[in-house]
């Protein structure tokens, strides 16, 4: 279990690197000479044909984020099954940290979201964008600051932000679906019905979860449910083990993490981090909807992350994580913010069909929100004494 989360750990982290030049480069040529150039791009259109009739017509922006994420929540539906059935969430001692750490940071960010956008219908559509963790990003933070660092500090972030992600897909599920169609929900279903009797019938192949996923996910984009719900579902439909004792769940994601680190979270920032600063002033800056995602960022992730995770070790009896000290678990707390990935995700949702200002705040806010948390948590770690400076933070 703990080679697993070593090589997860290694895989995500360099691939924060990656993921954080790919938007560093988005930002550059949409305020280059390349500007038109890169909005012709994102907005290209794309056919998907069967004979003669076009099945999808879409830009290229919403063929990533609408196909190419749903990779990504792949590989996520297969850490939370692994995690759930055999790693750091499969027990209630385990998981009652991080999952009350998560659960506070998510709420939280959304109620100082709400409280500074309150009166403003629309922009109260997008309450869920700062409860994101981008584990990419914060995991790659982390691993640059080398020993400084505890493992244990390391596992936790590495839960709570995949908890994290399970509570992003259930509010997709909830609250950012509309204009269902019940004959494609009822196809989505059978499609589904198929990928657990699969599971079922002790099938370990890949190849027919895959197919049948992508069916599922055509059946889900029609049905005006999210399409990326399809790639977790299919996810947790993977059995866990083989007869030999080996794990299809485990290989397929070492299988899928080098392509999703990569390549589909760059190319998903490389298109969705380009915004244009043109017009952009203070009061930009300081409009609601971008001061909320990054106060809900900033403060609200470290409050509620830390808060909850307080409240769990006094009333619960668990512990903080082993060999850190209370600065070391508070930067940790603080990197959470960091929402890049997730939060410009739903932001997209929540947004989606609005007036174009809303997409300006919403990547100025998440952008700056997250590149503060991540400067605020560096600074921290690096003042705070090595690990073994100071006791173990569990109450005594």
């Amino acid at each position: 279990m703990l080679t697993g989360i070593r090589r997860f750990i290694q895989s995500e982290s360099a691939g924060g690197v990656v993921l954080g030049l790919a938007a560093l480069a988005a930002l550059i040529v949409a305020n280059s000479p390349l500007g038109t150039w890169y909005e012709s791009f994102v907005h290209l259109r794309l056919e998907l044909k069967l004979g003669g009739a076009v099945l999808l017509s879409k830009p290229l922006l919403l063929w990533v984020n609408d196909l190419w994420m749903a990779v990504f929540f792949f590989l996520v539906g297969l850490e939370i099954k692994r995690e759930m059935l055999e790693g750091e969430l499969a027990s209630l001692k385990q998981s009652v940290l991080p999952a009350g750490a998560a659960l506070g940071g998510m709420l939280v960010p959304a109620l100082i979201y709400v409280a500074i956008n309150w009166g403003n219908e629309v922009a109260l559509r997008g309450w869920a964008i700062p409860t994101a963790t981008d584990i990419a990003f914060a995991l790659g933070i982390l691993m640059l600051l080398g020993s400084r660092v505890p493992t244990s500090l390391k596992v936790f972030l590495t839960a709570v932000a995949i908890i994290d992600d399970l509570g992003a897909i259930i509010v997709i599920a909830l609250f950012y679906t509309d204009n269902l169609s019940a004959t494609m929900l009822a196809a989505a279903g059978a499609g589904i019905a198929v990928l657990f009797a699969l599971n079922r019938a002790r099938v370990t192949n890949l190849a027919p979860y895959v197919l049948v996923g992508l069916v599922v996910w055509f059946c889900v984009l029609k049905s005006g449910v999210h399409a990326t719900l399809a790639g977790v579902i299919t996810a947790l439909a993977v059995p866990m083990r083989r007869p030999d004792g080996g794990s299809p769940v485990e290989d397929t994601e070492h299988a899928l993490h080098p392509w999703v680190a990569f390549l589909v979270l760059p190319v998903f920032a490389f298109v969705n981090a380009g915004v244009s600063l043109e017009g952009v002033t203070a009061s930009t800056l300081t409009q609601s909807v971008p001061l909320g995602i990054a106060a809900g960022l900033i403060v609200g992730k470290a409050i509620g992350v830390f808060g909850a995770s307080w409240l769990i070790v006094k009333l619960a009896g668990a512990s903080f994580p082993a060999g850190a000290s209370m600065r070391q678990f508070f930067a940790v707390c603080v990197l959470c913010g960091v929402g890049f990935t997730m939060s410009l995700f739903i932001g997209g949702l929540a947004f989606e069909g609005q007036d174009a200002i809303y997409e300006t705040q919403l990547k100025i806010g998440v952008l700056g929100g997250s590149m503060l948390s991540a400067l605020l948590a560096v600074a921290l770690m690096l003042s705070a004494p090595r690990r073994g400076a100071l006791s173990d933070p569990s109450p005594g």
